[in-house]
């Protein structure tokens, strides 16, 4: 008889990718969630996972072999983890078990940092696919390259996104600390998760406990520019370093480290909306990526992934080859409309720096045409306020923004409008924005719906009203 396990906060993304995984590894899997949203409650649906709206003490009679926690929404005084303690049911957080009972005696490797992360994920997975070597994988979102966002693979390489956030209300480590990766790639370092992180440096020394779990044989592949990532590796590094860098020619002054390989990944002919770019390991030059991701960002993941992938045995040009073929992730900038001459694109958004990096490479794109960005600042980070001089120059490569109020928003989004540096508006309400969007002229135009939520549903509602407009 196959052991049980009940995932508390299942529908979040890393929480319903582990259940995934554990009924494909043979457990007897059940959850439950306040709410479930597509995609991942679509995801659990086609693995045929029970899943309950709403936690009641039934659902854990009779007793599962272990219950495992989630971090959103499941602190002391929650009524299914009061439950659990009352009654001493074992119990365990998703990073912890996800560590010991999936990724033991894996070849790891992780993507991290405070962006691109699960498009890193993505791209590498997908890259030791098209070569044959079937890895594991767990990535916070959906794949386009696949049809699941985890699987446990048959082969000894696993990749993961290593996500910084905490891991329980009961654990404060950051989730990746349980992951023990031996390839890892930090792509880039800024402050966000300003609920639980005081400032950049919090979030730097649980970075610096990653690199103490990288193995001396392992690998760590970092951006040559990022001073936030310099930072942790000076705090003391024990494995070899390669270096990620648009160009070959960009040249600092700061000082190298000795665990530093001397090999530095950049692109030559790379178009300024990054739809096309040869990846490049010193001197020699691997071939050209000719795919539909835009800006300098995927760049960059690019190169990352590539470096990943040949540490693990695949030679770049295949890397080059697997992704001319990479068919992006869901949610970002993916285009899920279009209505006469209007496109219609969900973007996660969960950073200014994203909104920011994200907008350029459509501008880049699509030239002269209007670009209009619709954000709902609805992340820990942003809804707290905690960026809020950075949200005002952050849409400066569209033509316009529409800032959304949700009810989670505690402070000023006016002053935000006011000093943005485009033309901004401000609703709270959903009709009152898309009755705003329907009454435009008619005319080629772009619009990005950035948020990391449902935002009431505008992603069916918008298409639909300006079809019928």
């Amino acid at each position: 008889m196959s052991r049980s396990l009940y995932f508390m906060g299942i529908g979040g993304t890393l929480m319903g990718s582990l259940a995934i995984l554990a009924k494909e590894a043979g457990y007897t899997v059940t959850g439950s969630d306040t709410k479930l949203y597509p995609p991942m409650s679509d995801l659990l649906a086609d693995a045929r996972i029970e899943v309950f709206e709403g936690f009641d003490p039934a659902q854990l009679k009779p007793a599962p072999d272990l219950v495992i926690l989630g971090n959103a929404g499941l602190p002391r005084g929650h009524p299914g983890v009061e439950y659990v303690l009352e009654h001493g049911l074992p119990f365990s957080s998703g990073a912890e078990w996800l560590g010991s009972e999936i990724l033991s005696n894996r070849w790891v490797i992780a993507a991290s940092g405070t962006h691109g992360k699960t498009t890193t994920a993505s791209m590498i997975a997908w890259i030791l696919e098209y070569a044959g070597m079937q890895p594991g994988f767990l990535i916070g979102g959906a794949p386009n390259n696949f049809e699941v966002s985890a699987r446990l693979g048959d082969s000894p390489f696993f990749v993961v996104e290593a996500d910084e956030y905490d891991t329980s209300y009961f654990d404060r480590r950051s989730k990746f600390v349980h992951y023990h990766p031996r390839t890892l790639i930090i792509n880039n370092l800024e402050f966000d998760h300003a609920d639980i992180f005081d400032d950049l440096a919090a979030i730097q020394s649980q970075f610096h406990l990653l690199m103490r779990t990288i193995p001396g044989n392992g690998l760590v592949i970092a951006p040559e520019l990022d001073e936030g990532v310099n930072q942790v590796l000076r705090q003391g590094c024990w494995t070899p370093v390669s270096r990620i860098n648009m160009t070959r020619r960009e040249v600092t002054q700061r000082k190298r480290i000795d665990a530093e390989t001397g090999e530095t990944w950049h692109v030559e002919n790379a178009a300024s909306d990054g739809s096309q770019f040869d990846i490049c390991l010193n001197e020699q030059n691997f071939g050209t990526v000719n795919w539909s991701s835009l800006g300098t960002h995927n760049v960059n993941n690019a190169l990352a992934a590539t470096a990943a992938a040949r540490h693990a045995g695949v030679p770049a040009q295949t890397a080059v080859e697997a992704l001319c073929e990479f068919g992006g992730v869901k949610r970002r900038m993916e285009l899920i409309a279009t209505v006469g001459e209007t496109r219609i694109y969900d973007d996660f958004a969960h950073h200014p720096t994203a909104i920011r990096t994200t907008l350029q490479g459509l501008r880049n794109a699509v030239g002269g045409e209007e670009v209009i960005a619709v954000i709902e600042p609805r992340t820990h980070t942003m809804s707290l306020g905690a960026l809020q001089d950075e949200l005002k120059t952050c849409a400066a490569p569209a033509d316009h923004v529409m800032w959304f109020r949700g009810a989670n928003i505690k402070w000023d989004i006016f002053d935000v409008a006011t000093n943005c540096v485009v033309p901004a508006t401000v609703d709270d309400n959903l009709d009152a924005l898309i009755d705003r969007i329907s009454k435009l002229p008619p005319k080629p135009r772009h619009i990005v719906i950035m948020s990391n939520g449902a935002f009431e549903g505008i992603y069916q509602r918008l298409p639909e009203r300006l079809r019928n407009a």
